[in-house]
C-alpha cells in the first residue's frame, strides 16, 4: 500500500544558518526532482523550498527505505553532513502527512499565520512537479485538495483580515529603527513578490526614494517605474550604500550580495550616519559581518520573530477555526487514501470468485454435449450475478465506515481468509 511521507525542516526546526545551507533555487529543485524520481523507493515527488522551510512530499511503497533515502539526499545534495541536518528534520506519515500541507497551504504552520506568500509557493512547486512528471495521483489529489482548503480557511475566517508578511515585518522593523520612516531612503536587493510587498509599505509610510536593484535590470526598471523609484544595477550597489538608510535583501542568489568590504569602504563617506540592513532571504543576502562594523546594523529574517509576535495574537484566534477546517479536509483526504487500499483487495477477491466458479462450471457442464452456446452466457450471466451479491455486503463494509479503527487490519483478515497473496 502506498505512504504519504512528508520530511523536512523549518523556522522552528531550524536556524536561518541551516535553512540557508539546504535551501534549494529553482534550478536546483529541477534536478533534485529528476535525480529523486530515478529512484524506485521514490513513487511522487514534490520538493517544496522557501525561506522558511524545505520540505520533501513523497509517495512510497516503501516507507524505511524512503525516508532513510530522503534524508542522506538532503544532506549530500547541499554538502552538509546528514548529523548536522537530521536533528532539525521531522518525518510525518498518513493523516499527519496530509494534516501538515494543508495547514502550510493554509498559512497555519508560517512563521505569521496568515500570511498569503505560502499558498503561492506550493503552487509554484506543484507546477514544478508536474512539468517533471514527478507528481501522480496521488500528489495531484493532495495538492488540489489542499488549494480548495487553503480557500477555504481564507474566506470562512479572520485568518487573513490582519495578514503581515515578512516584508510588512521588515518595514515595521525599519519604523522601529527610526521611528518614522519619512522621508529614508531605501534600497531594495531583489524585485520580487517580497520587494513589491516592501515597496506597498514602504510607500505608505511615506519613505523617501526607493531604489532597487535586481539580477535582472529590466524587472528591477518595472518595479522602480512603477511605485516613482530608481532602478540601479548590481554593480552599482557599493556605490549606493552611501546615500541609503535602510537595505533590505531578498534575492534568491546562493552567494552574499553585500560584504563588510563593500560597507567598510562607504562609511567615511556617510560620515558614520547608521546603516541598517534588514536581510529576508535565504540564502542570506547580506554578510552577518556587517554587524561589527561601527553604526552597521544587521538584521536576518529570524530577527523578525518579535515584531510578528506582536500581531499575531488576532490571527490566532481565528486560526482556531482554520485548525477545525483543516481537520475535516483531513479526514475525509484519509479516507480516500484508505479506499485506494480497498480496491485491489476486491478486484482480487472477485477474481478468485469468478475462478472458482469457472472451475466447477467446466467441471459440471465439460461432459454434458446438449449444452449449448447460449446456456452458457446464461451460466456466465447467473455467474457475475451470484458474485455481485455475495460480494455487495463486504465491498460495502471494506469502502464505508463499517471498519472501525484501522481499516488495514481489516484488509489483511480478508486477504488471510481467502488466501488472496498466495497461489491456490
Amino acid at each position: 500500500m502506498a505512504a504519504i511521507i512528508l520530511l523536512g525542516l523549518n523556522h522552528n526546526t531550524a536556524p536561518v544558518e541551516l535553512r540557508e545551507c539546504i535551501a534549494f533555487s529553482e534550478e536546483d529543485t529541477e534536478l533534485a526532482l529528476e535525480e529523486l524520481h530515478e529512484r524506485t523507493e521514490f513513487k511522487e515527488i514534490l520538493l517544496l523550498s522557501t525561506c522558511n522551510r524545505v520540505e520533501l512530499l513523497l509517495v512510497t511503497d516503501d516507507r524505511e527505505t524512503c525516508v532513510a533515502e530522503a534524508k542522506q539526499f538532503l544532506a549530500e545534495h547541499n554538502r552538509v553532513p546528514l548529523d548536522d541536518v537530521e536533528p532539525a528534520l521531522y518525518v510525518h506519515e498518513g493523516a499527519d502527512a496530509i494534516r501538515h500541507v494543508f495547514r502550510v497551504a493554509s498559512s497555519l504552520d508560517s512563521m505569521m499565520v496568515g500570511e498569503p506568500q505560502i499558498l503561492g509557493q506550493i503552487k509554484s512547486a506543484y507546477r514544478t512537479a508536474t512539468q517533471k512528471k514527478t507528481s501522480g495521483v496521488i500528489l495531484n489529489r493532495l495538492l488540489h485538495r489542499a488549494f480548495f482548503v487553503a480557500k477555504r480557511v481564507r474566506s470562512e475566517t479572520g485568518i487573513g483580515d490582519h495578514a503581515v508578511s515578512i516584508s510588512y515585518a521588515a518595514i515595521e522593523l525599519g519604523r522601529k529603527i527610526f521611528g518614522t520612516l519619512e522621508g529614508k531612503e531605501v534600497l531594495l536587493v531583489g524585485a520580487g513578490e517580497m520587494a513589491e510587498l516592501a515597496v506597498e509599505n514602504l510607500i505608505r509610510h511615506h519613505a523617501g526614494t526607493i531604489w532597487v536593484a535586481n539580477r535582472t535590470f529590466e524587472r528591477g526598471l518595472e518595479l522602480a517605474t512603477r511605485f516613482g523609484g530608481r532602478a540601479i544595477r548590481l554593480e552599482e550597489i557599493p556605490e549606493s550604500l552611501q546615500h541609503v538608510d535602510i537595505i533590505i535583501g531578498s534575492t534568491g542568489a546562493t552567494d552574499l550580495v553585500i560584504t563588510s568590504d563593500h560597507v567598510r569602504a562607504i562609511m567615511r563617506r556617510r560620515k558614520n550616519r547608521p546603516l541598517f540592513f534588514i536581510d529576508i532571504a535565504v540564502p542570506r543576502d547580506i554578510d552577518p559581518a556587517i554587524n561589527r562594523l561601527t553604526n552597521c546594523y544587521v538584521y536576518d529574517i529570524d530577527d523578525l520573530k518579535e515584531i510578528i509576535d506582536e500581531n499575531i495574537e488576532d490571527r490566532n484566534r481565528e486560526a482556531i477555526k482554520g485548525e477545525r477546517i483543516v481537520e475535516e479536509a483531513t479526514i475525509r483526504f484519509s479516507q480516500w487514501c484508505d479506499s485506494l487500499a480497498v480496491v485491489p483487495t476486491i478486484v482480487a477477491l472477485r477474481r478468485k470468485m469468478e475462478d472458482i466458479i469457472d472451475e466447477q462450471i467446466d467441471k459440471t457442464l465439460g461432459g454434458l454435449k446438449h449444452f449449448s452456446e447460449t446456456d452458457r452466457e446464461a451460466f456466465d450471466r447467473m455467474k457475475q450475478a451470484l458474485i455481485n451479491k455475495m460480494l455487495h455486503d463486504p465491498t460495502m463494509f471494506l469502502k464505508s465506515n463499517g471498519c472501525l479503527g484501522d481499516r488495514s487490519l481489516y484488509l489483511d483478515v480478508t486477504r488471510r481468509m481467502f488466501n488472496l497473496d498466495n497461489e491456490r
